[in-house]
């Protein structure tokens, strides 16, 4: 990723999407993609470690970086969306365990950090903002393998259920909200986000 300075200052502000804007989306949903791939094949390893089944939605934070972190780059409407459905279709062509329904599970995940980010108008991307879309997604998440058909633990009790949903936003906030604020700073401290309003995320306010 490459950061581009020629972009007139003026075009860097709105909610109007460059070319820049979708090339850099669907290289944060290409790598999405992979880091998805990797993220399922390590719930397998892990899986005897959850001795609570329910617990296992601690691990689901991976599965929603791309929401936030596309976000917190490219910082208009839609990105949390594109990528995290960009990200779910390079898993299914990756070969995905979970076949069809990772396309689900990626639009919904978006659509819940999308809906946070909605929710601040798109003009909040700080610490704060950032661990509620990563909550948002895991939100989501858990409501998705819970209540819908396909949900892989649509057989748990009640209890067992709102656990897992707790568990998966905790998860999302900390792991893909958390490291997502993380990794913009440090991106823009890098130069390489020059053509976007992230590039001064490295020293803006943690908490405004």
């Amino acid at each position: 990723m490459t950061g581009i300075s020629s972009t007139p200052a003026s075009s860097r502000t709105g909610y109007t999407w460059r070319v820049v804007d979708i090339v850099v989306a669907a290289l944060i949903a290409v790598a999405g993609g992979v880091i998805f791939w990797a993220w399922s094949q390590g719930a397998n390893l892990l899986a005897p470690v959850f001795v609570y089944p329910p617990s296992s939605g601690l691990y689901a934070g991976g599965w929603m970086i791309p929401a936030v972190l596309g976000m917190l780059i490219i910082r208009k409407p839609g990105a949390a969306l594109f990528c995290e459905t960009v990200a779910a279709t390079g898993e299914l062509i990756m070969g995905s365990q979970y076949g069809t329904t990772v396309l689900i599970s990626g639009v919904l995940q978006g659509l819940g950090a999308e809906l946070v980010f909605a929710a601040l108008m798109y003009k909040k991307f700080n610490l704060p903002a950032s661990l509620l879309a990563g909550a948002g997604a895991g939100l989501f998440c858990g409501l998705n393998d819970s209540f819908l058909p396909w949900g892989w633990n649509i057989a748990y009790e009640a209890g067992d259920k709102l656990a897992y949903i707790v568990f998966c936003a905790i998860s999302g906030a900390v792991i893909a909200g958390g490291l997502s604020w993380i990794a913009t700073r440090g991106l823009a401290k890098t130069g390489v986000l020059s053509s976007f309003a992230s590039r001064k995320a490295a020293t803006e306010s943690v908490f405004s």
